[in-house]
């Protein structure tokens, strides 16, 4: 079955409150994708936010940020008045420290109001790593928010235990609210495509509790840090400066983390986008005092042992591999030997000679693109970012021009133009599912550019504007993607 797909944050949606979260816009939009024949919401990591506001550095696999937490829902559950909500000033911006300083003091009034229920006893007796995650917030304030590693050894130690009963009393309201909105999603015939970071930020309860897990040194430093070396995005390549597993560990205990982590990601998504795959194939470690990620070097992951010990205790495994990146022989050959979709990117297929981006080549099992969340819009693709030639083969390609364009023929096509048509060769592809930025349906530029790899600052930030999902959207998307048979 052909599918269609939209990639937007839910932090992007528009409300009030400053963020998007688990409230009634979210609902408004399933509602406006369902109208539009769509089938999946692709959404990032929901995991607690880490440096940068980054959905890739998260403090913990398991745990939710309590910024999705919706006050609207607090006041259907009769924990919050509608007196007690906050408003933040109109902003095309995401504002992550005004509204965690606003959302604060609302959840603890709601916290105040909270009487322990069946529902909250059976989630802290299922998940065992609520109550950790408390300790490690806890923990996290006792000490300045400071990194675990500049803790006392006796930081868990007279500890308030109030804070901890309040950290997983917004756990559990987390996935109290994600389970209603996801079922609703569900109901209406979306299914929700999570996306699991590969790596996890040092600062996080995955790190210091399972330090043998990781390549660390005594004091709990790592000996290596993550990143990639230069591509596409950086001509000094990435430094990410996560740590990186110690795999021969990982495989004396039969994968037992990585089975763990994925089970219980499997239990709040229907769809799972695995992060960085070719990390599985090797991965680029760089010494851990290095100031670029220039001086890495390759090593060798656990390849397909992991996705066998994964499929062995969990059985099949609905994941698309975000497989992009310097593509060695052998991640190709990990990719096809796993069965799992990879990812088609339309903005890297015009760069000259039979790219595998190009449509023609896409194959059936894969996901195509117009681009991800570290790309640009298509608007600002053709506008700024594609070279010369890139959008002369793009024109020729697309039948925007004739087969040998001149420069002055390709200045002439609109953006418009150009951006239509690269929306329908993405719907067109012979890819089992094609996901589209909701920005890209939208038409907006650079503004609406989620995350640019390698710069500090200001990403993770764009917010659709309010009543962007409107029914002459879903109309429009709706009547494209039935042309090419997705809805």
């Amino acid at each position: 079955m052909r599918e269609a797909g939209i990639l937007l944050p839910l932090a992007s949606l528009p409300n009030e409150f400053g963020i998007g979260d688990f409230g009634g816009s979210a609902y408004q939009f399933i509602d406006c994708i369902a109208a539009a024949g769509v089938q999946i919401w692709q959404i990032l990591p929901l995991n607690p936010l880490g440096y940068g506001n980054s959905p890739y550095q998260p403090f913990s696999s398991y745990a939710g940020d309590d910024i999705y937490i919706s006050l609207e829902k607090l006041c259907e559950y009769g924990l919050l008045t509608e007196e007690e909500k906050y408003e933040v000033p109109a902003s095309d911006r995401i504002l992550y420290e005004v509204v965690r300083k606003k959302k604060e003091p609302c959840f603890r009034i709601a916290y105040s109001r909270f009487q322990k229920d069946d529902g909250y006893t059976k989630f802290i007796e299922k998940e065992p790593w609520v109550r950790d995650y408390a300790v490690f917030c806890t923990c996290k304030k006792k000490y300045g928010y400071r990194c675990w590693t500049e803790w006392p050894e006796d930081a868990e130690t007279e500890l308030d235990e109030d804070e901890i009963c309040f950290e997983m009393f917004l756990q559990y309201m987390f996935i109290k609210q994600w389970k209603e909105l996801k079922s609703y999603a569900n109901a209406k015939g979306i299914h929700i495509m999570g996306d699991v970071p590969f790596y996890v930020g040092l600062d996080s309860l995955d790190v210091w509790k399972n330090k043998e897990n990781f390549q660390l040194d005594p004091q709990g430093y790592p000996i290596a840090v993550a990143g990639v070396p230069p591509d596409y995005f950086s001509e000094d390549g990435q430094l990410w400066g996560n740590p990186l597993y110690n795999w021969p560990y990982h495989k004396q205990t039969g994968y037992a983390w990585w089975i763990q982590r994925v089970r219980h990601a499997l239990g709040i998504y229907d769809l799972l986008r695995i992060d960085h795959f070719r990390g599985f194939d090797t991965y680029w470690a760089i010494p851990a005092d290095s100031t670029t990620a220039k001086t890495g070097k390759w090593e060798t992951g656990p390849r397909m042992e992991l996705f066998n010990a994964l499929e062995g205790a969990l059985g099949k495994l609905p994941i698309i591999a975000e497989d992009l990146g310097e593509l060695f022989p052998s991640v190709r050959e990990l990719l096809a030997d796993s069965t799992f979709p990879g990812m088609k990117v339309l903005q890297f297929a015009f760069g000259g000679g039979d790219s595998e981006y190009l449509p023609h080549n896409h194959v059936k099992n894969s996901v195509v693109y117009p681009g991800t969340h570290d790309n640009t819009t298509l608007t600002a693709w053709w506008d700024e970012s594609a070279s010369a030639k890139e959008k002369a083969v793009a024109a020729a390609y697309l039948h925007l021009t004739g087969c040998q364009p001149t420069a002055k023929e390709v200045a002439a096509v609109k953006t418009e133009a150009a951006r239509t048509a690269l929306l329908r060769a993405a719907l067109g592809s012979v890819a089992d599912r094609a996901i589209i930025p909701m920005a890209d349906w939208l038409g907006l530029g650079e503004e609406a550019h989620l995350n640019s790899p390698g710069k500090l600052g200001g990403n993770w930030s764009w917010r659709a504007a309010d009543g962007f999902d409107t029914a002459a959207l879903a109309k429009r998307i709706l009547a494209e993607c039935a042309v090419y048979c997705r809805t």
